[in-house]
């Protein structure tokens, strides 16, 4: 055959495909439209468009230029829709969780994150692994985790007290180690750790890979199967790294615990002991102690997101604004009278409950503006709206659009905890922000009541002992700050500044005996 009739065959082919593909698709979506859309490439949709930063700003303007807070958006044959609104995103990422609670298979399962429960698809394996942290994390049990929480909150006063410079780092490390003693009852070291400094490696490598089309083999899969050494496929190596990297941050600390419990030394209370206590010993233990080892492993990593991002963006709004430090720490003298903090002193402190909740909304509103949460993924065809998607549909909640509603949370671009209050108490009729930061439906986090709980008393605990307050130059003249924010799915605030100083003599003093005894 002549290469004109070569050429002509692969053409007719191509079409018979598209033609086939379309007719397909007509009757799995009963004539149902998909939502609104853009203009788009014929063969490449809107895949060189897809933002890999700022993709928050950019969904909510494609949003306001189609006229819908449901969009589509195709990414070069894979499907994604957008939804720009809470009530859209909990109707249907909640209110048909069963078809949207997957997750996309992305380049960060070849870097060793297939075993963490946030990156699972919906199915068994994640059932099991999210069973165990409601068993043996439930909220009713704050045994678990508020004596941790207290320990290591008040290492934090220490540190702050004698290396304030250090604090962004100290957040890090605080929060690392209570991850480690609730996921293992491990203490670590009061500086520098090596398990939490590998959790951190691996976490910064999440961060690269986590973040859906940021490798052009998320959108084309069939790279995953090039050789490493062919030009363009980099990302293999990085992986193989990678994966070393995370296997060691899941089974050192697993591997120590068992070794511990081999030998006879005491433990304290942790989530994987009370787990493997329970293990059935009538059904498949190995698999068992995988599913505890993995799980385990994402107890520890999971409070690098929301919390350590949360707690630092805390230090962040204090600096820009001083009047919400000045009216929390009159609240806290009034109730406290001198004393630290502790997680009893809640329900007496509804400003400083206020300054958490209106935290997690701010951090969404800077962090989520570089970056959306892990997407879910559709498992079946869905009607939704009276448009079609389609299974195997990546589900976007543009959930910094969604803290950004001026309906909600009038003047947004500003830390305001006034606006959860009403006559000095908390006021339940404005939405709470906790509700977006932590997830849809079968996907919110399970660790919400933790995360809400260690943010809770260490601000209260930092507030109640120090001053934070801008940095000084070389003349002693305060320095305005500019506090910026990193890329990917999980950030924190890029090193910034701040003078870190203690209320009083007695306020040093009360920190120093607390670490002596």
């Amino acid at each position: 055959m002549s290469l004109t009739g070569w050429t002509g065959l692969l053409c007719a082919s191509a079409c018979a495909y598209i033609v086939s593909r379309k007719l397909r698709f007509y009757k799995r979506s009963r004539g149902y439209q998909l939502p609104p859309s853009r203009p788009s490439h014929f063969f490449l949709g809107h895949a060189l468009e897809i933002p890999i930063e700022n993709e928050p700003i950019v969904y909510q303007q494609w949003c306001k230029e189609l006229g819908s807070d449901i969009i589509y958006v195709n990414a070069a044959g894979t499907p994604i829709v957008i939804l720009n609104t809470f009530e859209l995103a909990n109707e249907l990422l909640d209110g048909r969780s069963t078809i949207h609670s997957s997750r996309w298979d992305t380049f960060a399962h070849s870097m060793g994150w297939g075993w963490a429960l946030a990156g699972l698809p919906y199915g068994q394996e994640w059932k099991d692994k999210r069973k165990l942290l409601q068993k043996h994390l439930h909220p009713s049990d704050r045994s678990m985790h508020q004596p941790f929480e207290h320990e290591q909150v008040h290492n934090l006063l220490k540190k702050l007290l004698d290396a304030p410079q250090g604090f962004l780092h100290h957040i890090r490390h605080m929060v690392g180690g209570l991850s480690l003693a609730i996921a293992y009852g491990r203490s670590v070291k009061m500086y520098n750790d090596p398990a939490v400094d590998v959790a951190e490696s691996a976490i910064k490598a999440a961060a690269e890979a986590g973040v859906p089309g940021a490798f052009f083999v998320d959108l084309i899969p069939l790279l995953r199967y090039v050789p490493e050494w062919l030009p363009g496929a980099g990302f293999k190596r990085k992986a193989r790294g990678w994966r070393l990297l995370m296997e060691e941050m899941r089974d050192r600390p697993f591997d120590e615990l068992e070794s511990k419990i081999a030998s006879g030394e005491p433990q304290r209370p942790s989530f994987a002991i009370k787990a493997l206590q329970n293990i059935d010993v009538s059904e498949n233990v190995p698999l068992q102690r995988e599913r505890i080892r993995d799980t385990a492993g994402m107890v520890f990593t999971a409070a690098a997101d929301t919390t350590t991002s949360a707690i630092q963006t805390f230090f962040a709004a204090m600096l820009c604004f001083p009047q919400v430090q000045r009216r929390a720490k009159e609240e806290i003298d009034r109730v406290l009278g001198g004393r630290l903090p502790e997680a009893k002193d809640q329900s007496d402190l509804p400003y400083v409950t206020a300054i958490a909740t209106e935290v997690l909304r701010f951090v969404k509103v800077y962090i989520g503006a570089y970056m959306c949460r892990v997407p879910h993924m559709s498992t079946s065809d869905d009607i939704f709206k009276g448009y079609f998607i389609p299974k195997g549909t990546i589900v976007v909640a543009n959930a910094w659009a969604m803290l950004r509603n001026e309906e909600d949370y009038p003047n947004p671009d500003v830390f305001s905890p006034e606006r959860y209050l009403k006559d000095g108490t908390l006021n339940s009729s404005v939405p709470d922000p906790g509700t977006i930061v932590f997830g849809f439906g079968r996907r919110s986090c399970p660790g919400e009541h933790i995360a809400r709980s260690v943010l809770w008393l260490t601000i209260a605990s930092v507030l109640s002992a120090f001053d934070i307050s801008k940095p000084l130059d070389e003349h002693g003249k305060p320095v305005d700050v500019k506090v910026e924010y990193g890329s990917g799915i999980v950030s924190h605030p890029l090193p910034f500044k701040c003078t870190i100083t203690p209320r009083s003599p007695k306020t040093a003093e009360t920190i120093r005996n607390i670490e002596a005894s």
